[in-house]
């Protein structure tokens, strides 16, 4: 909003009565009436009449509102319509700039057209802020010509008073001509600035406080001076609030000394006075604002308002207060935590909850407002309820109720913020920063008399602004350095053309209907009744509409692409449709509307396809035959078949040409579309199924297969042939419910035909059931068994299930064209028919026989398995009551049909016979297994029939083991435990007895052992087998096997030559050594073996042959050494080491001297896994005293000698390296102990903490002074009357006993003290210990347990013992002889170095 430039014209000069002022504006200003329900209830909307809202006689009509130029204002309205001047309106003395409005001077507008905040566009301008020139100019033009001043202070009823910091009060009536110019600047000289004032009910009386602390009265109507008040309250304190309550003889005021008092007017013999009475003194704690609860004429007769209440704000609570008939505090709320700045702010207002009306008090101090709901009940007691706080989130210094349902909030940096209380909504924020508003903060600070106030009080007054904001029948004023601006709601309708102005219409269109439906917030000017408010919405809405497609023709991009034309539409045009089906004005949408958009190709077209959603879901209705016709020509145009055949079955197409539409969906294959065209459009059923008969007959009596095309229109035949039987319309909905009998018969009819029309002389008979038998039997039948299902017993009916019987019978018994399949379900179906309890067909059993032959005819082998599956269903549907069952097995078995055989055995419980079905039958033979288990272990079969079976399975378990051995095994296991060890003496197949065993007894396959009670010969005899037919395998089953005997085991292994075996078996019986001999034997001859002279080609494999041999044997050695003596250790390594170095001693051999390298190494590999178990000396003695060796030079040794030095060398630095970081470890911890008990100590007062008294005046020679690391200080005699010290071994431990008794024994921390005697001389180091709770001494105990080792000052101490010369008192480890009681000879010692801990210098 551009600021109002204030010119020369607008000021001529200032004589000095009001009346002359006036002239300076010249003009009466018109302020029509917004002043808007404030007590609607949550359920009813506002009305008209109640709240007294003028009605609007011709509402501007849409034109005239878009053709208003941009400059063009709206006026606004004080409460008193009573003084308006409609004859002398003068549209240029005020202005109507908002900031949400689009003139020339909202800056917000060019960023707002590219994208609309959330708020605008949901809720549109709500609020109208507009300044005041006329006011506004004559402020300015008082302060330059009568030296008025600044304003300082305004309030408005049905007058407006500004109150200026010379002492000046200018009274404005509605229409901004200056009425009074009360007081004078001599009198300002002596009171000083207006800081507060307050207009009565009915406009006669203005109350001034001043600066100085000064009350004046004034009477509105003469413009005298009634009453001049000083000595209300206390001298020397500024007025900050002055309040008429609704009795006009009672006032409140507020000192800047935080006081408040009563001021009640009285007139005796002529004579005015005024009394005061103090209600809250400011020595209990500053008030700084003040609201009582006014009431409106309306509800003057409330019962609350007796009470006359009052609500303060002091710096710390809320209090509210009744002055009438007695005074009495009905509630004090204090405000918990908040910043000491922000202001409290207070109001009341009158609100519908609960079905009554009630005030309301909104207080606020920081972003938190709190709503508090007063009631009186019937006792006459006064009661609070806390309603639902508002949480914000900036600081607010001026709180508004602008009626009972939205509140203003002006927050720190002058937002305005337009909220809805009950959904806690923003609606609109404003920023009044050009306002320029007034703060109060000097009448805070009590400038003018000193600045006599609290620091607290001061620091509220650095934003209080109350006295610059006044509202009033649903307007609010701020009263600005240089200006007075009026904040108000805008009506319905403005709000809606305010977005039309923006150009914004879909947001216009939004928040009409938002209107409409009676859910938008801050509503003005609406009538209450609901059909009233929707018709005057709806005719606007229409204008809207209007305009909107006018607008969206008009703004269509002329050149470039059609796909952008195409995306303008798509953008706008469903607006229009939405809208007007909203509305429920289909007539508008298909005639005027439909019209306009006809006008340009692209936009009908994209009109037609925004009605496809809606015409799918039935929710448009009355399309005219125009728009139908259309719509379809331009599917057809482009190409878009599918929509257009959805659109089809969802419309009323009567209105068209029905033989026209059929051919067109006929042409274009929407088989659907045409269906219900003719069922709907001509109730005709059957010319549909003979178009479609005529397509897909031919082929298939000619027996070609069809196209994808014809097997989609044969299953929607079926589908709809299905639906007519069944009484539903196809596609979608029901045949009307008199024709469904109708239909039905017809159809039937149809069906049943002996010919079609127009047939040729060589056609077979029935051809629509011979057709529909052909195309897809099973489904054809199913159609007909639903159609049965829903058959009432009529005579009709049955004759009509008994004719189509009848041809089904004829047609495919006597064609040899039907597959076994196709035969099959007739069958079937049939046999479904027959088997129901109420059947009434009849069919020929012979014809059952017929058909057992033919599925069982044994000249033809095709189709096996569907033969069999087609009788096994036709037996399940109740076929089997048609057959003679001693017929009907041997015909099965002939045929190989076992699953037939099963069914029928199953039926006379002869399981055992079933297992055979399962093992002749290829397909089944697996699941023989199962079948056998469940019948075994299932309960429900009797014992002989259990018992039968189980022997049937022990008869053919050969063969069960050639079908799968694991699952035969499982079987044997389960259910044939006692009977393994005969099974194995039958099985004559030594490979078959070898699977069986493996899966019995290897626990890899997954058979539990324990169920097994099977003797070790017969492991034994698995193991051989192993050896037999599985070699490689016998190690690792060995190590997994359980029952064997190692004898037995051994003999078996050494006969079939397994080595590696014979060596496990050896060291798990406890013979290492034979173990060992037999691995070595075995590496020996592998090395002998490689001194022969070989192949190139097996030289690698022998080399990895030893390597894996020698791997091996080391780790026997490693296992078991452990366990042995060092003789017999030396007995397993040294013939080790003697074996890999004897080739090596062979060095004639050329042969070799090309493996001496990885000989060498592979010798190392010895070497350095003997040096763990045997001693170097003894090594390098053993293999000097070898003859090889001792003689010759060393060179063959030198290798490994050199290896074994720097093993000791780098064993040697480690420990160096150890010792020294020991060292210098336990330097660093004596440092710090010495530093710490040596450092002196800082005491943090020179007083004891007991008694008080200083620290020199002991009481007696024996008094110490005491001082903690903590800082506290004591005499020793103080601490022992308090139980702080304690006697132990002759030397006293103390305790701090402040800091001790804070902790409460919690703490685990010790205070150390020194003691000072006398001069100061002596030092004793002592600590404290807490007392622990046992649950904190077991917490302890398990932390112990957990870190158990030795300490490290355990270490040090025990290293300073045996390396210095002297004992160091540092901690008494170990009591008697240091040798005996070393930590180092405790077996569970180890040493864990980590680097010592960092402290700060």
């Amino acid at each position: 909003m551009e600021p109002e430039s204030l010119g020369a014209e607008q000021g001529a000069s200032l004589p000095g009565p009001a009346d002359e002022l006036g002239t300076l504006l010249g003009q009466d200003a018109a302020l029509p009436k917004l002043s808007g329900g404030e007590l609607e209830s949550k359920s009813d909307l506002i009305d008209d009449k109640e709240f007294d809202i003028p009605q609007v006689d011709t509402p501007p009509t849409l034109e005239s509102i878009l053709n208003e130029t941009d400059d063009e204002e709206e006026s606004f309205v004080l409460e008193d319509p009573s003084l308006l001047n409609i004859d002398n309106i003068d549209t240029h003395s005020y202005d109507t700039s908002s900031l949400a409005s689009s003139d020339s001077g909202d800056r917000t507008h060019s960023k707002r057209k590219k994208k609309l905040p959330d708020s605008f566009s949901l809720h549109g301008s709500v609020v109208r802020l507009s300044l005041l020139k006329g006011i506004s100019a004559q402020i300015v033009s008082a302060a330059d010509k009568v030296d008025a001043g600044l304003p300082t202070a305004i309030a408005a009823s049905s007058l407006i008073a500004v109150g200026t910091s010379h002492g000046l009060a200018l009274i404005f009536d509605p229409n901004q001509a200056l009425r009074l110019c009360l007081g004078s600047t001599a009198v300002g000289a002596q009171y000083g600035a207006i800081s507060a004032l307050s207009i009565n009910n009915d406009c006669s009386r203005l109350l001034c406080g001043f600066a100085k602390g000064q009350i004046t009265m004034w009477d509105l109507a003469s413009g005298k001076l009634l009453r001049s008040i000083t000595d209300a309250h206390p001298p020397g304190t500024a007025i900050l609030h002055i309040k008429f309550t609704d009795d006009p003889t009672l006032a409140i005021c507020n000192d800047s000394g935080g006081s408040v008092f009563e001021l009640s007017f009285k007139r005796v013999m002529g004579v005015r006075t005024c009394e005061s009475r103090c209600l809250f003194s400011g020595s209990k704690g500053e008030v700084c604002c003040i609201e009582p609860l006014h009431a409106k004429t309306e509800l003057r007769d409330h019962p609350i308002t007796q009470y006359s209440l009052l609500a303060m704000a002091s710096l710390t609570k809320i209090l509210v207060i009744g002055l009438k008939p007695s005074l009495k505090v009905w509630m004090t709320f204090p405000y918990g935590r908040m910043d000491p700045s922000s202001v409290p702010l207070l109001a009341w207002h009158f609100v519908a909850a609960q079905n009554s009306v009630n005030p309301m008090l909104a207080f606020c101090r920081g972003d938190v407002v709190h709503f508090l709901l007063v009631k009186r009940d019937d006792s006459g007691a006064i009661h609070v309820t806390k309603q639902k706080q508002l949480h914000l989130h900036y600081d607010l210094i001026n709180f508004t109720w602008i009626n009972s349902r939205t509140v203003v909030l002006l927050d720190s940096v002058e937002k305005l913020h337009m909220i809805d209380r009950q959904t806690q909504e923003e609606l609109e924020t404003i920023e009044i920063s050009e306002v320029q508003l007034v703060y109060n903060s000097s009448h805070f600070k009590s400038l003018a008399t000193g600045g006599n106030v609290s620091q607290a009080l001061a620091l509220v007054g650095e934003r209080a602004c109350y006295q610059s904001i006044s509202s009033c029948g649903g307007q609010i004023f701020y009263l600005g350095t240089k200006s007075v601006h009026v904040m108000m709601i805008r009506s319905w309708r403005e709000r809606v053309d305010h977005l039309l102005k923006q150009d914004c219409l879909t947001e216009a269109l939004a928040l009409a209907w938002s209107f409409h439906e009676g859910k938008a917030k801050a509503v003005v000017g609406l009538s209450g009744d609901a059909n009233k408010r929707k018709s005057v919405l709806a005719d606007r809405m229409v204008e809207i509409l209007f305009h909107y497609a006018d607008r969206t023709l008009k703004k269509c991009p002329d050149q470039g692409k059609i796909q952008v034309m195409e995306q303008h539409f798509q953008d706008m045009v469903p607006v229009i449709v939405d809208y007007c089906l909203l509305l429920q004005r289909t007539d508008l949408l298909f005639s005027q509307m439909y019209d306009k958009l006809s006008e340009n190709s692209v936009a009908k077209g994209v009109f037609l396809e925004c009605l496809e959603p809606y015409i799918l879901s039935d929710k448009l209705m009355g399309m005219t035959a125009q728009v139908m016709k259309d719509l379809l020509l331009h599917y057809q145009d482009k190409n878009l078949m599918e929509d257009m055949e959805a659109c089809i079955v969802h419309m009323d197409i009567t209105s068209l040409d029905i033989q026209q539409v059929v051919l067109l969906c006929w042409e274009n294959h929407l088989y659907d579309a045409m269906i219900y065209v003719y069922n709907s459009g001509m109730n005709d059923f059957i010319s549909p199924m003979e178009k479609l008969f005529k397509v897909i007959a031919p082929p298939l009596n000619a027996g070609k297969s069809l196209t994808d095309e014809k097997v989609v229109m044969g299953n929607k035949l079926l589908v709809y042939i299905s639906c007519c039987l069944a009484g539903r319309a196809y596609p979608l909905g029901d045949i009307p419910e008199d024709l469904v009998p109708l239909v039905k018969n017809q159809v039937f009819e149809f069906l049943i035909r002996l010919h079609s029309a127009e047939a040729s002389a060589d056609e077979e008979v029935y051809p629509y059931v011979r057709t529909l038998l052909h195309f897809d039997t099973r489904e054809f039948l199913n159609v007909l068994a639903l159609t049965f299902e829903d058959f009432k017993n009529d005579k009709q009916a049955v004759e009509y299930q008994q004719r189509i019987v009848d041809i089904l019978l004829k047609v495919m018994v006597e064609n040899s064209d039907f597959t076994p399949s196709q035969v099959g379900c007739l069958f079937t179906f049939l046999a479904r028919q027959l088997a129901k309890p109420n059947n009434t067909l009849f069919v020929n059993r012979t014809l059952f026989d017929q058909v057992l032959e033919f599925l069982c005819s044994p000249d033809d082998d095709s189709r096996h398995s569907e033969r069999q599956q087609v009788l096994l269903e036709l037996l399940q549907a109740g076929g089997i009551v048609q057959f003679e069952e001693n017929r009907l097995i041997p015909m099965a078995e002939k045929a190989e049909f076992y699953q037939i055989c099963e069914f029928m055995y199953e039926r006379e419980h002869l399981y055992d016979k079933i297992i055979d079905c399962y093992l002749r039958d290829p397909v089944r033979k697996e699941e023989v297994f199962n079948y056998i288990h469940n019948i075994l272990s299932i309960p429900g079969y009797s014992a002989e029939e259990k018992q039968s079976v189980w022997q049937k399975a022990m008869k053919h378990i050969e063969e069960l083991l050639l079908l799968s051995p694991n699952k035969a095994a499982d079987l044997i296991a389960t259910h044939f435990n006692d009977q393994i060890e005969g099974i194995i003496k039958n099985l004559q197949d030594q490979f078959l007895l070898f699977q069986f065993l493996r899966s019995l007894l290897d626990p890899r396959e997954g058979i539990n052992q324990d169920m097994l009670q099977i003797s070790p010969c017969v492991t034994e005899q698995f193991i051989e087998l192993l050896c037999h037919y599985n070699p490689d395998h016998v190690l690792e089953t060995l190590q997994v096997l359980e029952f064997y005997r190692l004898e037995e085991t051994i003999q078996i292994t050494q006969k079939h030559l397994l080595h590696e075996a014979s060596s496990y078996l050896l060291e798990k019986k406890g013979d290492i050594h034979g173990a060992f001999l037999v691995m070595l034997e075995q590496l020996r001859s592998k090395l002998l073996m490689l001194t022969c002279e070989i192949e190139e080609s097996t030289e690698l494999h022998l080399l990895k042959d030893i390597e894996d041999t020698l791997v091996k044997t080391i780790a026997l050695c490693q296992r078991n050494s452990h366990s042995l003596n060092q003789q017999q250790r030396e007995a397993l390594w040294f013939p080790l080491l003697e074996a890999m170095m004897s080739p090596q001693k062979l060095s004639s051999s050329t042969v070799l001297c090309q493996y001496s390298e990885p000989l060498k190494s592979l010798t190392m590999q010895v070497l350095n896994n003997m040096a763990a178990f045997i001693a170097l000396p003894s090594i390098l003695q053993r293999i000097l005293q070898d003859p090889v060796y001792g003689r010759g030079k060393l060179g063959e040794i030198q290798g490994l000698v050199l290896g074994m030095l720097d093993t000791f060398n780098y064993e040697q630095t480690l420990l160096e390296t150890t010792t020294n970081l020991l060292n210098h470890d336990l330097h660093w911890s004596l440092c710090n102990l010495r530093a710490s008990i040596t450092r002196g100590l800082n005491p943090k007062q020179d007083y004891c903490c007991i008694c008080l008294q200083q620290y020199k005046r002991r009481q007696e020679m024996a008094d110490e002074i005491i001082v903690f690391s903590c800082g506290h200080l004591y005499h020793s005699l103080c601490l022992l009357s308090k139980e702080c010290g304690i006697e132990t071994k002759g030397q006293m431990r103390w305790t701090c006993y402040k800091c001790n008794s804070s902790n409460k024994g919690g703490k685990l921390s010790e205070n150390f003290s020194e003691l000072k005697k006398g001069n100061g001389a002596s030092l004793a180091q002592t600590s404290s210990e807490s007392l622990l709770d046992s649950q904190q001494i077991q917490a302890f105990d398990q932390l112990c347990r957990l870190y158990r080792g030795t300490s490290r000052l355990a270490l040090l101490t025990e290293l300073s013992r045996t390396h210095g010369g002297e004992k160091h008192g540092l901690l008494n480890v170990s009591q008697g002889d240091p040798a005996l009681n070393s930590v180092f000879q405790n077996e569970n010692f180890q040493l864990h170095l980590t680097p010592p801990p960092l402290t700060e210098e």
